[in-house]
């Protein structure tokens, strides 16, 4: 299935300040998402902002906070964004039918909502290099879960070429500079 970007929606999921620091790998991850969220951006793709009970975890760590500062935000207790109900109304509205997903637990709140975007006829694609729990082996057994249940698994830099398609597209220049 190509992914195309007049389809495709952004949701991150729960990359706040209390959290963050206690993941695998999280400096390679923040680098990563800054570039997948600078790169879709310049695609003009959609964004919904998700923060799990910010009291508790705080806000987007402010190195992302920056880059989506202009897009809705929702609060949620659930962990999966899709039973937030004003996430999934906006995800709704939206009127797409692929929803690209990024973020933290990777276990928990990314998987969860990633099933319940298949379960509601939606396309996640699960952009692997840019999600990450507390253990390793959470990550990876959620990955390969979602896999087997459908979801379409990528990498930062292979979202971002499929959406621009084409050597030809005036942001080509833009996102080949982002990657680097």
């Amino acid at each position: 299935m190509r992914i195309n970007v007049e389809d495709t929606l952004f949701c991150l999921v729960d990359v706040q300040e209390k959290l963050f620091p206690h993941v695998t790998n999280n400096e390679e991850i923040k680098k990563k998402l800054i570039t997948l969220i600078k790169g879709l951006k310049v695609l003009e793709v959609p964004f919904i902002v998700n923060e799990q009970y910010k009291k508790g975890i705080g806000e987007t760590i402010p190195s992302l906070k920056e880059l989506v500062v202009d897009y809705p935000h929702f609060e949620k207790t659930t962990f999966s964004c899709c039973k937030n109900e004003p996430t999934m109304e906006a995800i709704k509205n939206s009127g797409k039918k692929n929803v690209i997903v990024a973020g933290i637990e990777t276990h928990v709140c990314v998987l969860q909502t990633c099933i319940d975007l298949l379960e509601a006829g939606l396309q996640p694609i699960l952009v692997t290099d840019c999600v990450t729990s507390r253990k390793q082996n959470d990550t990876d057994v959620a990955i390969q879960r979602l896999i087997q249940a459908g979801v379409i698994p990528t990498t930062y830099e292979s979202i971002l070429f499929e959406l621009t398609l084409n050597a030809k597209n005036p942001v080509f220049k833009e996102i080949s500079k982002l990657v680097k």
